[in-house]
């Protein structure tokens, strides 16, 4: 799958019809996916957006040449317990970031299927800066 993902990546970025960046968004084992390729594919990658995905590991983080944008739930206490080292193994490699830890929201906080996790302040909020980072990362 790891291998699928990464194909599909560069087949994108490879595109005729594509700017030559590329930005991977992931929610949940997707935000773990969007990290994983942030580390695989170096600066083949303009920029990562992992919602509540797990962290790559400190020594994999000098990989990373995109500019990363991480979003957390307060609530979400096994991400949030390990943001601390994935921030500071992103300040150490110089890597652009920006992480995010949204008050009172869980794990999954913006997903608006799920009523009992959705956090409609913190999706908004997280969303907005998203596209904001876009604009800046791949299309600026």
């Amino acid at each position: 799958m790891a291998e699928d993902l990464y194909a599909a990546a560069v087949w994108l970025k490879s595109r005729p019809d594509s700017t030559g960046k590329l930005g991977v968004t992931g929610f949940c084992f997707g935000g773990g996916i969007a990290n994983a390729l942030a580390v695989r594919m170096g600066s083949d990658l303009a920029a990562a957006v992992p919602f509540y995905g797990g962290g790559p590991m400190a020594a994999d983080v000098p990989k990373i040449k995109a500019a990363v944008l991480v979003h957390h739930g307060s609530e979400d206490a096994r991400l949030v317990a390990a943001w601390p080292e994935y921030e500071a193994a992103l300040k150490a490699a110089g890597v652009k970031y920006e992480g995010h830890i949204y008050p009172g929201a869980v794990h999954g906080f913006n997903n608006d299927a799920t009523p009992a996790r959705y956090n409609k302040a913190a999706a908004d909020a997280a969303w907005k800066r998203t596209i904001e980072w876009f604009n800046m990362y791949v299309r600026g």
